[in-house]
């Protein structure tokens, strides 16, 4: 028994060392919504449009409004969170299928939504339809961010998110020297939102504005 209750303590403490060298630092970045492409007539159809920075929660969000649509942006470090209100009189529709994200890469890829699984990621997605004065709150996330990873001694396995910009770093002064390289760098979110049967293709843009943690302190 003595002999069992040593080994147990002598793993637990290998694995806490273990654990302890592979110590990272993550960075954080403030991620602004820059710019929206609505279809080439939207002033004549939409009317004026506007995007508005509000502050909630102690977070940074985006509002963008047209005749059409309302729709309030937050970008976490995995995901984009967003709270879509239908203004136009009409149902509306958004085809998942149709959605994708351009990476700081410039890279196209599908997205996953709320809801559904990380399992089914790559298949087909039913459309949502939004009554007209209804709104749903729902994110996105990067298809070819989730991955799987196989348990083992020193791990956990399960399904993972990689983060919308890369941010992982073994030293504080290798994230100082490099993180600040994606300020100024864009991604962007292609939403065609369907209005009465005709397609109206939405870009939303985000820009890595700042890099929030520069310090190696």
């Amino acid at each position: 028994m003595k002999k069992s209750i040593f080994f147990g303590l002598f793993l637990a403490s290998t694995l806490m060392s273990s654990c302890g060298a592979f110590k990272s630092y993550m960075a954080s970045y403030d991620v602004t919504l820059s710019k929206v492409e609505s279809p080439a007539d939207v002033k004549a159809n939409f009317g004026e449009t506007k995007v508005v920075h509000l502050t909630e929660d102690n977070l940074n969000k985006y509002q963008y409004e047209d005749d059409y649509i309302d729709i309030i942006w937050y970008v976490s470090s995995k995901n984009l969170h967003f709270s879509l209100k239908n203004k136009s009189g009409h149902s509306i529709k958004i085809n998942w299928d149709d959605v994708s994200f351009v990476d700081i890469n410039g890279k196209v890829g599908r997205v996953m939504h709320s809801g559904v699984k990380y399992i089914d990621r790559n298949n087909s997605q039913p459309a949502t339809t939004i009554p007209n004065g209804a709104k749903i709150d729902d994110l996105l996330i990067p298809t070819d961010n989730v991955y799987y990873v196989s348990g083992s001694t020193y791990t956990v396995g399960g399904w993972r998110e990689a983060n919308l910009i890369p941010s992982f770093y073994n030293t504080k002064e290798k994230m100082a020297a490099e993180a600040g390289s994606y300020v100024g760098k864009t991604m962007r979110v292609l939403m065609p939102i369907t209005v009465e049967g005709v397609q109206n293709d939405y870009t939303f843009e985000f820009q890595v504005s700042k890099l929030l943690n520069n310090s190696t302190k």
